[in-house]
């Protein structure tokens, strides 16, 4: 009998040994649940033909020929992924709505002796609690945002505060995007479904009595919308305001974007539409340092002439209640560490 989940909460405890997403990969690719496996019933191609023929042809044939498929692909994956598995491995299967592909699949792990399961609703399930969670429902964790201009380490130092054990949650790194314009990073963005389930999953995972650190945002994060309720949660949350000297920021960043200005080429091609609010004169400056190999004066450049007033026009626009002033003279290790402490200060 299908297993029924009615809160987030209680399908991430499923209890089986193995999530298994019988899904296409495609469908994997945009999302699924944490810590499934792909087991495709059918491939991509072999999705879309049964497709077809259901809408042109008839239903009856497309059954048919999905049929034999399915059972020749469960029978790679029990030849296969799944041949050293013993008798007591109980794996949850899934599918889009908790149908045919996941049933078939499922009804031949149980003639085996697997203690197999499906999902009822499958994948539109999981679906439709990370909705819930993220759309509909308030967040009930305590948010605090680390708050600064660029270069101030933001990021890093939400890494070594996980490290000390706080709760934390990095959104730039469950986005895939570093959050300005040079923000793009190597392996692109995930699907918005799949940030919202990694989101969800980790907000569900956090202890409700500790406060949860995040970086502030905007809303937008590369093409990565910032779901409703947190959104909401951030603009209220108290903050830590982090400082440092510009040439503490540039240094900084002339490490933490190695990736960006190893590639003149492509920073060029990313600077190129600020000329439109900076003007021709002051992108030109920036190209010509960034053509004379000057990294660190580019940072800070684009921090003086960009970067530090977008941030300025934004904090006009609305009052956040700030619970702590923080300054740093470097933002090297050690820089970090004295952060880091003090933050923990605030935090407790």
């Amino acid at each position: 009998m299908p297993k029924q989940f009615d809160t987030l909460r209680a399908m991430l405890d499923h209890g089986f040994d193995t999530v298994i997403d019988v899904r296409s990969p495609a469908e994997f690719a945009a999302d699924h649940m944490p810590g499934a496996i792909n087991l495709p019933a059918l491939s991509n191609d072999q999705r879309a033909e049964v497709g077809t023929i259901y809408k042109q042809v008839s239903a009856f044939k497309a059954r048919k020929l999905g049929a034999a498929l399915v059972a020749r692909n469960v029978a790679d994956h029990v030849e296969g992924p799944l041949a050293e598995k013993d008798g007591s491995w109980q794996p949850l299967v899934y599918c889009w709505r908790g149908g045919q592909r996941s049933g078939s699949f499922t009804i031949i792990l149980q003639q085996i002796g697997w203690r197999a399961d499906t999902v009822e609703g499958g994948y539109m399930t999981w679906r439709r609690l990370v909705n819930k969670a993220l759309y509909d429902t308030p967040i009930t964790q305590r948010i605090i945002l680390l708050d600064g201009n660029t270069g101030t380490a933001k990021t890093a130092l939400l890494a070594k505060l996980a490290e000390r054990g706080v709760q934390t949650i990095d959104l730039e790194g469950l986005a895939g995007h570093r959050g300005s314009l040079l923000g793009r990073t190597a392996g692109g963005q995930p699907d918005q479904k799949g940030f919202e389930s990694a989101l969800a999953t980790a907000l569900a995972n956090m202890d409700p009595t500790r406060p949860v650190i995040l970086e502030a945002e905007s809303s937008k994060i590369g093409r990565i919308n910032l779901p409703k309720q947190l959104w909401s949660a951030m603009i209220a949350a108290p903050r830590i305001m982090i400082s440092a000297p510009i040439s503490a920021r540039a240094a900084f960043l002339e490490t933490a974007y190695a990736d960006v200005i190893s590639d003149p080429i492509d920073l060029e091609k990313r600077l190129e539409p600020l000329r439109n609010i900076r003007g021709h004169a002051v992108v030109d400056g920036w190209i010509k340092l960034m053509n004379a190999g000057d990294f660190r004066a580019l940072a800070a450049a684009l921090m003086e002439q960009h970067y530090d007033a977008a941030y300025a026009k934004s904090r006009a626009v609305d009052e956040h209640e700030i619970i702590a002033d923080l300054t740093s003279e470097t933002l090297d290790e050690a820089g970090q560490n004295t952060l880091v402490a003090a933050i923990l200060k605030v935090i407790k």
